[in-house]
């Protein structure tokens, strides 16, 4: 845990790691040149392969409030089965709430008990007991109206909760159809089929050493807008003696030149030269085989299809 906050900070853990490669180890005296390949250590990783950023916040002070304030939000953020979950939850409370309340305005009135007299006008017809209260509720909120059971013009109390229930049953769907709408449209599975290449090589291109990684998409509809962003994740010391565990740092993918700007239509070489300018500047082939840095690779762009 203390080399963990000594890399991340006291704010940042990583909850998942995961291994990156194998290296070479020499056989011992009289084997010859040969050499076999030894799994290294295990490294934490900052965000994984498939986008998951492996960080959880601390010391935050009212996390959970802060959630909350933003409901819609977090709904939208939650793994399907909690928003089945809440949905399913949150209807069944509702139905149950409001089929109590006619439930309650039929007990008070005395419709229960006189629900079979021949000249007795209820607050809502053929309702005796709360099955029946709950299936007037389904019929009303669905818009089914089998006709059976309706409300009369003779309870005020019936028509006001008439009212609210309209009203709240519109909220509910407003709310919970348009979170589970959104979720559904959202274009994260979208990158499933958007492949990088396993590994990244490092060769000389035009004269001039390079960074090089591929990219490519599996559909055939395009990519509208792609832009390709590289950011190197490294911890360093500032002049001052500041200790920064996440600095991030721009690598140049064509910025200058435009070269960003994809038209993914078949898989194509990203690259990074290695000049002056670059991070990688003052980095030993066996430098970079031991130094804790992480590149993460953003493409961003609008699905062709649905326009997110």
């Amino acid at each position: 845990m203390s080399a963990l906050r000594r890399k991340f900070g006291d704010d940042y853990q990583v909850v998942t790691t995961s291994s990156s490669g194998s290296g070479l180890q020499p056989q011992g005296p009289g084997q010859g040149p040969q050499q076999q390949l030894v799994p290294k250590k295990k490294r934490q990783r900052f965000v994984d392969k498939n986008g998951r950023c492996n960080v959880q916040h601390g010391n935050l002070g009212s996390e959970t409030s802060r959630y909350l304030s933003d409901l819609f939000t977090t709904l939208v953020d939650l793994k399907w089965r909690w928003n089945l979950f809440i949905f399913i939850l949150t209807y069944t409370v509702a139905w149950l709430f409001m089929a109590s309340m006619w439930w309650v305005i039929a007990y008070t009135r005395g419709d229960l008990n006189k629900a079979h007299v021949g000249n007795y006008t209820p607050c809502v017809a053929n309702v005796y007991n709360f099955p029946s209260a709950f299936l007037f509720f389904i019929e009303t909120e669905a818009t089914i109206g089998y006709g059976y059971r309706y409300i009369t013009d003779k309870c005020p109390e019936g028509i006001i909760l008439f009212l609210f229930q309209s009203i709240l049953g519109s909220i509910v769907d407003a709310f919970l159809i348009g979170c589970m709408f959104i979720k559904m449209s959202q274009p994260k599975k979208r990158a499933e089929t958007l492949m990088f290449s396993e590994h990244a090589v490092i060769s000389m291109r035009d004269g001039k050493l390079t960074l090089m990684f591929r990219v490519g998409n599996l559909r055939n509809s395009h990519m509208v807008s792609a832009q390709i962003r590289c950011k190197l994740l490294k911890s360093r010391q500032t002049p001052e003696g500041e200790f920064l565990p996440l600095d991030q740092l721009e690598l140049d993918v064509g910025f200058s030149t435009g070269a960003d700007q994809l038209f993914l239509v078949s898989p194509l070489t990203i690259c990074h030269v290695i000049d002056a300018k670059s991070p990688f500047y003052d980095l030993s082939q066996r430098s970079m085989q031991t130094e804790q840095f992480e590149v993460v690779v953003i493409l961003e762009g609008i699905v062709e299809t649905t326009g997110e």
